[in-house]
């Protein structure tokens, strides 16, 4: 786990505590057990953002949770091109797909629909902060069953503190904080982090697929 998702993490896990021990209501998994997916296709996501760019960024950070998390994940690139291949042009009409078309062409056991809800970074003064936030649904493409759902919101402040002190440190701290606000996007690993608190979320995330590798 790279070094920005560690101190994401730790953010995060640092909220939680703030916010008090509250109660999370454990969620019902009946469905999800009795499909027992073990493939999933993951549909480029619909796009309630400003931002146009959302949907392949963020669609290029599942994958790997998803695959973690022990399930065979269809390559998403390849998905993407044999539904524009088809006619479908956008992430809009490729998520107007039937559930029997799903099945019959891609032969996945569960779809994976995504509806980014927030996206994008807002520059403040000295930092900016990338934020993420999208809607999660896992459905059985035989039955249409809805077998898991969740929301994946993150947060990543780009700001750091290493102001050395004095009227040349603090120039020089100002010349950073503008250039990182210019380079530095962080939404790439917004998005990682938000879809690693989902996905593994204490008694709400997904459950573990039939291809988890245990921990030794």
């Amino acid at each position: 786990m790279n070094k920005i998702l560690k101190s994401g993490l730790l953010i995060a896990l640092l909220s939680i505590f703030a916010t008090g021990c509250q109660e999370v209501k454990p969620y019902d998994y009946t469905a999800l057990k009795k499909s027992k997916p073990r493939s999933i296709v993951v549909i480029p996501p619909r796009n309630s953002s400003i931002e146009v760019n959302a949907p392949y960024v963020y669609l290029s950070t599942l994958t790997e949770p998803l695959a973690e998390k022990g399930y065979y994940v269809l390559p998403v690139a390849v998905v993407d091109q044999f539904l524009k291949e088809n006619g479908l042009p956008t992430p809009a009409e490729m998520n107007g797909i039937s559930l029997e078309k799903i099945r019959e062409h891609m032969g996945a056991d569960a779809v994976l629909y995504v509806e980014i809800k927030e996206f994008g970074q807002k520059y403040l003064i000295l930092s900016s902060v990338a934020t993420v936030m999208a809607e999660l649904k896992l459905v059985d493409t035989r039955t249409g069953e809805l077998l898991w759902r969740a929301t994946a919101h993150a947060q990543m402040d780009s700001s750091n503190n290493n102001n050395s002190g004095g009227p040349v440190g603090i120039l020089v701290y100002l010349i950073s904080a503008a250039i990182t606000q210019v380079t530095d996007d962080r939404t790439p690993e917004a998005s990682r982090l938000a879809n690693h608190l989902a996905i593994n979320a204490e008694k709400i995330g997904l459950l573990n697929g039939p291809y988890k590798v245990p921990v030794k």
